[in-house]
C-alpha cells in the first residue's frame, strides 16, 4: 500500500466498545487511519486526543459525519445496541461502507434488512466478531482441521465472570429497547463460535436468569444448540460464577481438548498495550496452554499440552482494508450475523416459554 492514501475512518462511540477495542485496532492497521470520533464527552475527547494526538478530529453527532461522507471511507459503530440499526441505516443511505459492533441488531430480520441494504447500495456492512480471533478458538480451529479430535460430538464454551454487584449502565438495563443482558452481550460471541465451528442450528434450548439483588435482565444463561450435523452446543455466559470452569471443553471420538483461562487480547488493549508495538501481541504462557488426550482429566496430567496460538485481533481490521481496496471476502458478514441472531431470539423464547424451539 505504499504511496496509496490511507481509507479515513470514524468511529461513532468512545466508551469501552470503542477506546479499548476499535480505535486501537484501526490505528494499528495498515492502510486505516483513524480520522474521526464522534463523542460529545470532552473527558473521551482528551483520551482520544492524548492517544492519537492532533490528526484525529471530533464530531458531536453522527448526523455530522453523513454531512462530509465524501471525506470518509469507512464508518465503525461502537455504540449502544439500540442504536446499530438506525445508525448503520443512515451510514449505507450516505453511502458509506460500515463495520458495527455486535450484535448487529436486536433481531434476525433487521439484521437481513441491513443486508438487503448494503447489497442494494453496493457496499460493506461487516460485524466485529473479536472472538473469532481469540488465542483458544484459533486454537481449536486448528485441531478440528488436523482431525485430532475425531468426530466432535460435543463443544462447550464457557465465557463466565464473578461479578456479584451489578455494574449499571445500558448493558445491564432491563428495558428491552436497550438490547441489554448477557444472552446478547456475550451470548452473541459463544453463538457466533458455535456456528463457525459446527454450521447452522437445528434447534436451541436456553436457561436466563436474573441472579444478582438489583439486577435487572439476566446475568446467569445456558444455551444448548443442537446442530444441524448433530453436534451439541453447551454455552454458558455468566456475572456470578464464583469458581470459573473451563474456557473451552471439546469431546470428539478420538481425543478431547480443554482450555482454561480467557485470550490476553482484551486485558492487554484495557491495560493500554497496542498490538503495533508489540512483537508478540495475543501470546500466552506455555503454563496456559490446554491439554489433548482422552481417558483423563487434564488437571491430573492427563493428555499433552497443546500450544496456544497467538490471538490475532487485528487480523479482523487487516481484512476489512483488504475487503475496501482490494475486493476480499468479508471477514463477518450481516448473513451470518443474521443466523447468530435467528438462535438468539430462539433461546430468548426458549427460556421465556421452557422448551427448546426448532429453527
Amino acid at each position: 500500500m505504499t504511496g496509496t492514501p490511507p481509507l479515513r475512518v470514524a468511529l461513532v462511540g468512545y466508551g469501552l466498545a470503542g477506546s479499548v477495542f476499535h480505535a486501537p485496532l484501526i490505528a494499528a492497521t495498515e492502510g486505516l487511519a483513524l480520522d474521526t470520533i464522534v463523542t460529545s464527552n470532552p473527558e473521551r475527547q482528551e483520551q482520544a486526543r492524548a492517544e492519537f494526538g492532533d490528526g484525529v478530529s471530533f464530531a458531536a453527532t453522527p448526523e455530522e459525519l453523513w454531512a462530509r461522507a465524501d471525506e470518509l471511507d469507512l464508518i465503525v459503530l461502537a455504540s449502544p445496541n439500540k442504536t446499530h440499526v438506525p445508525l448503520a441505516t443512515a451510514a449505507l443511505k450516505a453511502g458509506l461502507p460500515v463495520v458495527v459492533d455486535k450484535p448487529l441488531a436486536g433481531t434476525a430480520a433487521e439484521a437481513r434488512e441491513l443486508a438487503a441494504l448494503a447489497d442494494e447500495r453496493g457496499l460493506l456492512l461487516s460485524v466485529f466478531q473479536n472472538r473469532r480471533w481469540d488465542n483458544d478458538f484459533l486454537t481449536l480451529r486448528k485441531l478440528l482441521d488436523e482431525g485430532e479430535l475425531g468426530d466432535v460430538w460435543r463443544f462447550e464454551s464457557r465465557f463466565e465472570r464473578w461479578r456479584p454487584q451489578p455494574k449499571g449502565g445500558w448493558r445491564e438495563s432491563g428495558d428491552p429497547a436497550e438490547i441489554g443482558g448477557l444472552l446478547y452481550d456475550l451470548g452473541s460471541h459463544v453463538i457466533d463460535q458455535a456456528l463457525v465451528l459446527f454450521g447452522p442450528a437445528a434447534s436451541v434450548y436456553a436457561e436466563t436468569d436474573v441472579r444478582r439483588p438489583g439486577a435487572q435482565t439476566d446475568d446467569d444463561t445456558f444455551i444448548a444448540i443442537t446442530h444441524v450435523n448433530g453436534v451439541r452446543s453447551h454455552l454458558y455466559v455468566s456475572a456470578t460464577t464464583a469458581q470459573l470452569g473451563p474456557r473451552l471443553r471439546v469431546l470428539g471420538s478420538q481425543a478431547g481438548y480443554v482450555k482454561y483461562g480467557l485470550d490476553p487480547q482484551e486485558a492487554d488493549l484495557r491495560e493500554g498495550k497496542r498490538p503495533d508495538a508489540t512483537a508478540e501481541w495475543g501470546t500466552e504462557p506455555e503454563s496456559l496452554w490446554g491439554r489433548v488426550g482422552s481417558g483423563e482429566s487434564p488437571l491430573t496430567g492427563g493428555g499433552r499440552p497443546e500450544p496456544t496460538l497467538p490471538g490475532a485481533y487485528p487480523a479482523y481490521y487487516a481484512a476489512i482494508a483488504a475487503a475496501l481496496r482490494d475486493g476480499a471476502p468479508n471477514p463477518v458478514t450481516a448473513q451470518e450475523a443474521a443466523a447468530a441472531l435467528d438462535v438468539l431470539e430462539a433461546a430468548r423464547r426458549s427460556a421465556t416459554e421452557g422448551t427448546a424451539v426448532s429453527l
